[in-house]
């Protein structure tokens, strides 16, 4: 294979420097029936990173089952290649073992290396593997539509710089060095990310809490004018979608107290008139029957008004309420709120996914306060989750360009476009605020 890489370094296969090279246990060699609460450690996709070894994912086999998969075994410093990625998690990326991991394989689509190092050193290799020049010539190996795939031919066939040893280790040093900094600023600004909405959680709670202070409990029966689920089963499935027409609300259209126009889906016009009973109106409020760790059970929002003719799907609940005693916006904003998702989480049934059906969703409880109390509690949580998101959106801006230059500064080393010997004092994050 020619390579087309932009390199000043003379390009080889890998191929060339393999000493040994082994896939993990495919089929029922190695199955979940397997894994054990503690033996060897089975080195699955989620641990490999760019040239990082992420110790989460954490799986077991027992050391006597461990035994007869020698052939798949991991030491410290060998080099681990992921065969399959996706979108986020590029194909071919690269780790080195770290010391100190104790008995492991690799499992399925995960390859070990290990290379001849006077001429190819494994922690060069990883960051070579994970550099975006080699992820895209990797692509264009691969097989598979919606994640891509190599298998070991292929990974012999990468072609990859190789600059003296000498400089393939000051290269790993310097990106070592570097990308920790960067990866530095990137967790502060995740951290600045979730601090802000854990506030914004803490004061919407005293908001609704403040409310429920002076005005009683109430079921959201009490106040409800009409109430209907979405059509389950074979009334509506994916072979009903059409290009246009009617909007099917999905549970990824309901945030908290605010609407998604993401993952968009229509039925024809002429479905949805066989649907009427669920239609949904622009100043609706719709309630989420589905939840999970990250999206709360019975969270709420409003149809917006310039939404067209819209429908809700399974597991959402559209409501009509009283609104000279509750309006639809505030009750989105109750509903959503901590204090009432932990209650209705505690009504819910399901083990994995949380789920309510509609006489449960009759009985969540909201605080009911003055009409004119509602609106102030409406503005009030509004404009402080406006500034928050504004905050919220800078810093989500400040992880993407570091994250971008991250890659590009690894790209550069690896193929000499950077020049390691020079960089001292250069800042690699410049334009990015600490």
């Amino acid at each position: 294979m020619s390579h087309l890489l932009d390199t000043s370094f003379p390009v080889a296969p890998l191929r060339r420097f393999v000493l040994e090279l082994t896939d993990g246990p495919f089929g029922s060699s190695l199955t979940s029936s397997h894994y054990s609460e503690d033996g060897a450690r089975v080195i699955r996709l989620g641990n490999i990173g760019s040239a990082e070894f992420r110790n989460n994912d954490e799986a077991y086999i027992p050391l006597d089952y461990f035994n007869s998969l020698r052939r798949h075994e991991v030491v410290p410093g060998d080099l681990i290649i992921a065969g399959l990625g996706d979108q986020n998690h590029p194909v071919g990326r690269a780790c080195v073992a770290p010391k100190g991991l104790g008995p492991a394989i690799v499992k399925a689509d995960c390859f070990r290396a290990r290379l001849d190092e006077s001429r190819l050193l494994h922690r060069y290799s990883a960051w070579a593997l994970s550099s975006s020049a080699i992820s895209q010539q990797i692509l264009t190996l691969t097989r598979g539509t919606t994640r891509a795939r190599i298998n070991l031919d292929l990974v012999r066939d990468i072609e990859l710089p190789i600059p003296s040893v000498e400089e393939q280790g000051r290269i790993a040093d310097f990106l070592n060095a570097e990308t920790a900094r960067i990866d530095k600023l990137t967790a502060m600004r995740e951290r600045q990310v979730s601090l802000l909405r854990e506030r914004l959680m803490a004061t919407w709670a005293q908001v609704i809490n403040d409310d429920a202070r002076d005005s009683a409990w109430s079921p959201i029966r009490r106040f409800i004018t009409a109430i209907t689920d979405g059509p389950f089963g074979s009334a509506l499935t994916s072979n009903h979608y059409s290009d246009d027409g009617a909007r099917v609300i999905r549970l990824g259209n309901l945030g908290r107290a605010e609407f998604r126009e993401r993952d968009p889906a229509y039925i024809s016009l002429k479905y949805f008139s066989e649907l009427r009973r669920h239609e949904a109106l622009p100043g609706d409020l719709i309630v989420a029957g589905l939840g999970d760790q990250n999206h709360p059970l019975g969270r709420a929002c409003v149809v917006p008004k310039d939404l067209g003719p819209a429908m809700v799907k399974a597991d959402c609940f559209r409501l009509r309420l009283n609104q000279r005693r509750i309006l639809h916006e505030y009750a989105a904003w109750a509903l959503s709120s901590p204090p009432v998702t932990d209650q209705v989480t505690l009504l819910a049934r399901g083990s994995t996914r949380a789920r309510i059906n509609l006489e449960v969703a009759r009985d969540i409880p909201l605080p009911v306060p003055s009409i004119e109390r509602q609106r102030r509690s409406i503005a009030v949580l509004g404009e402080m989750r406006f500034a928050m998101n504004d905050i919220i959106s800078q810093c989500r801006r400040q992880v993407t360009l570091l994250t971008e230059r991250r890659q590009a500064l690894i790209t550069a080393t690896v193929t000499g476009q950077f020049d390691v010997t020079t960089a001292s004092g250069r800042n690699v994050t410049e334009g990015v605020s600490a």
